[in-house]
């Protein structure tokens, strides 16, 4: 991994977090592939149960792709293939909080946009800017944005091009919460150990849930609801979640 990306597991909680500061944490080809890696890690280890993304410094989340680096792609097409950062975190089937501390800007906003957990810090601001420089979002901007603030006011966004700050993310729904800047990290930490503590295959089943819900028709969803209630049910981890609330006492989820 380059050391532009730090990747760090505490608990049952990992951390990806974007370490450009002094780029306002822009993504290189190079970041991308770690990011990929680092997803691919959190996957595979069953001892990850959330994760959180977060950008380094006080100033950004991310600023999207660093685009003095775009013109190294040799043709449009193999821009089109790029291992991109936005879809390795949406590969994630662990739940994902995005911590967006300062700008979230382009393919910043689409990295948290495809976390499922929102919050910011009081100084966060967030922009589709692509139109202002020739091109649109490609890390699925439009869709993810629409979903998460309506049709108008992403047109609005991805059509101006202009900056939101936090209190307008939260009124948009763009956020679930904000918080002061320096409390930021540990809200996002307690959040995840929150999450980390539940039972990791309802978790990751509510996740597949929660993205049925915005892809399937609507009966097609409810009964792929039901089939996911069922898997979940037959598990080691809802025998011993009745057993717990049976018996008064904390469940010990296994993910089992």
């Amino acid at each position: 991994m380059t050391h532009h990306i730090l990747f760090a597991i505490e608990g049952h909680v990992a951390t990806i977090t974007l370490n450009r500061p002094e780029k306002l944490n822009a993504a290189t080809s190079e970041m991308s592939d770690a990011i990929v890696a680092a997803a691919e890690e959190c996957n595979r280890n069953d001892a990850v149960r959330c994760v959180i993304v977060a950008g380094a410094g006080p100033k950004a989340f991310c600023a999207g792709s660093d685009i003095a680096e775009l013109d190294r792609y040799a043709s449009p097409w193999e821009f089109r293939n790029r291992a991109d950062y936005c879809d390795a975190i949406q590969t994630l089937r662990k739940p994902t909080i995005a911590a967006v501390n300062g700008f979230a800007l382009g393919g910043g906003l689409e990295t948290a946009l495809s976390c499922d957990i929102r919050i910011a810090s009081a100084n966060a601001k967030f922009a589709a800017p692509e139109i202002k420089l020739g091109w649109i979002g490609g890390g699925g901007m439009t869709t993810l944005l629409a979903h998460s603030i309506g049709p108008s006011n992403a047109a609005w966004m991805i059509m101006t091009g202009d900056t939101i700050d936090a209190q307008r993310a939260l009124s948009w729904g763009l956020v679930t919460e904000v918080v002061p800047q320096d409390n930021l990290s540990e809200h996002a930490r307690i959040l995840a150990g929150t999450i980390a503590a539940r039972a990791p295959i309802a978790a990751e089943t509510a996740k597949l849930n929660l993205k049925a819900a915005f892809s399937m028709p609507r009966e097609q969803a409810m009964a792929y609801e039901r089939d996911l209630q069922t898997i979940c049910f037959a598990t080691a981890d809802a025998a011993e979640g009745r057993a717990a609330f049976k018996e008064k006492r904390p469940p010990r989820f296994k993910k089992a």
